[in-house]
C-alpha cells in the first residue's frame, strides 16, 4: 500500500530522510521523496512530500517515529485513537510511546498539553486532560492513546532557551574554553536565583575524590543547590572526608594512603548509623561539615538512590528503585536547570525522566557519558568535558 505523507521539519539537519531510509529498510518497503522544499535559514522547517509503499500497519510505526523525531506530519482529520488499557501494567500494543518534548493530543476539538511530560511513558486520556503515565502506573480501563493520529510534539524554540544559555550548542568537546562556559553558567545561575528558580544537582562521588568538597559547600551555602540527587556513595565518601579526612582511604590533604584507612567508609556508615539517620547525626554533632551537613543545616532536599554495589547503605538510602525514581522525579519536574557532575548512572536516569525544555548541564572528564545522555533523547544536554573537581571551583568562584 503506497500513502503520501507530507514531513515538516529540520529534515536535512536532523537527517530525516536518513532515518526514512533505515526504517523504511527495516519493514522491507519502498519510498520516493515526490517534493523537497529547503527552508532559508538553519533554524527554517523544510517540508517534504514523500511515497511511502509499506503494509498500513507499517506506515503507522513509521508516522510515529516521525512524531517523535519532531516532525509535523499534517492529516486531513486530526482523529486521536483511544483503547482502554486491558490489565494493570498492560496497554494496547499500539500505544503511542512519549518523548522528553511537549506533547499536545487533539481532544473534543482542541489541542491539549499533556501534563507530567517525560520519556517513555503512555498517554492516558483523564476527562479533558492527558497525563504521561509510566507503564507500571498504569491501571486497568485507563484511556490509553494509541497511534499517532492526532498526536503532536511542540519543540523548544533557541529564543526560549534564555539569552545567557543560548551561548552554548549541545555539541561535546574537550577543547572549549572552559572558563567561558563557566561564566555564562553562572551568569544563568545569578538570573535563575534571582526570580527564585530551581536549580537541580545530579552528583557523583568524583565530587568528593577530585577535591570539589568545598566549593560544593559554598554553593549550598550560598543559595545556588535547590536539591541534590546522588546514590550512596557520595553521601558515604563525603561524610568520610568530614569524620576522617579521607576519602577511599586516601587523604585528600596530601594525597597519601592512610594505615588501615580502606575501612574508613565503613566506619562513616557505622556512625551515622549509630545516630539513626543523617538528619539526626548533625543534631546530635557526629557530622559537623561537609556537603551533606550543609544541606541538613539549609535545608536542601536531598534523594539517595541506592544500587546493588552499595556498601551499607546508608540509613537515608533508598533501596526500592521505583521508591527512589519517584523521588528524583518529583524533585526535577519543576528544575528551571539540573546540572550533573560526573555521574553517568544517575545523568541519564534523571535525564529519561526530564522534559526537554529543562536547562541541562552535564560535567565530566569522559566526553562518552555526555555523548550516551544526549543519544538516550536528552539533546537538550550542554557537555562541559573536563575534571568535576576543578569545574565546581572555577563556578563557586564566578558566583
Amino acid at each position: 500500500m503506497e500513502q503520501v505523507i507530507e514531513v515538516r521539519g529540520h529534515i536535512i539537519r536532523d537527517n530525516i530522510l536518513k532515518q526514512i531510509d533505515a526504517s523504511v529498510e527495516q519493514y522491507n518497503g519502498k519510498y520516493r521523496v515526490l517534493q523537497l522544499s529547503v527552508g532559508d535559514q538553519v533554524d527554517d522547517e523544510s517540508v517534504a512530500k514523500i511515497a511511502l509503499d509499506l503494509p498500513e500497519d507499517k506506515i503507522e510505526l513509521i508516522l510515529n517515529e516521525l512524531i517523535n523525531l519532531g516532525c509535523t506530519i499534517p492529516r486531513a482529520e486530526e482523529t486521536v485513537t483511544i483503547k482502554p488499557a486491558e490489565k494493570d501494567k498492560v496497554v494496547p500494543d499500539d500505544f503511542y510511546s512519549t518523548t522528553n518534548h511537549a506533547t499536545e493530543v487533539f481532544l473534543n476539538g482542541t489541542w491539549v498539553r499533556a501534563k507530567y511530560q517525560r520519556m517513555d511513558a503512555c498517554l492516558v486520556v483523564k476527562g479533558n486532560e492527558v497525563h504521561c503515565v509510566k507503564l507500571r502506573d498504569i491501571k486497568k480501563g485507563d484511556l490509553i492513546v494509541c497511534g499517532s493520529s492526532g498526536v503532536r510534539l511542540v519543540l523548544p524554540q533557541a529564543e526560549e532557551t534564555g539569552t545567557e544559555f543560548s551561548f552554548m550548542s549541545n555539541e561535546v568537546s574537550s577543547e572549549r574554553r572552559v572558563e567561558v562556559i563557566v561564566k555564562k553558567l553562572a551568569e544563568e545561575m545569578k538570573q535563575i536565583r534571582a526570580r527564585q528558580g530551581r536549580i537541580v544537582f545530579v552528583a557523583g562521588p568524583v565530587v568528593i575524590h577530585t577535591g570539589g568538597q568545598e566549593a560544593f559547600q559554598n554553593l549550598i551555602r550560598k543559595g545556588y543547590v535547590n536539591a541534590l540527587l546522588s546514590g550512596n556513595a557520595l553521601a558515604v565518601h563525603d561524610i568520610e572526608r568530614a569524620l576522617f579526612g579521607t576519602s577511599l582511604g586516601v587523604n585528600l590533604d596530601t594525597g597519601s594512603v592512610v594505615r588501615g584507612g580502606h575501612k574508613n567508609h565503613m566506619r562513616a556508615i557505622n556512625a551515622i548509623n549509630r545516630s539513626g539517620s543523617i538528619a539526626a547525626a548533625v543534631a546530635d554533632g557526629t557530622l559537623t561539615s561537609g556537603i551533606m551537613y550543609e544541606c541538613v543545616k539549609h535545608q536542601v532536599p536531598f534523594v539517595l538512590a541506592g544500587s546493588i554495589r552499595d556498601d551499607g547503605p546508608l540509613p537515608d538510602t533508598m533501596m526500592d528503585l521505583i521508591e527512589a525514581q519517584a523521588a528524583y522525579a518529583e524533585q526535577v519536574a519543576d528544575a528551571d536547570m539540573v546540572i550533573m557532575l560526573s555521574t553517568m548512572l544517575h545523568a541519564i536516569g534523571t535525564g529519561n525522566m526530564m522534559p526537554s525544555w529543562i536547562k541541562t548541564v552535564c560535567v565530566d572528564i569522559n566526553p562518552a557519558v555526555v555523548t550516551k545522555l544526549m543519544d538516550r533523547g536528552s539533546s537538550q544536554t550542554v557537555g562541559v568535558v573536563t575534571d568535576v573537581g576543578l569545574f565546581l571551583t572555577m563556578l563557586e568562584k564566578e558566583l
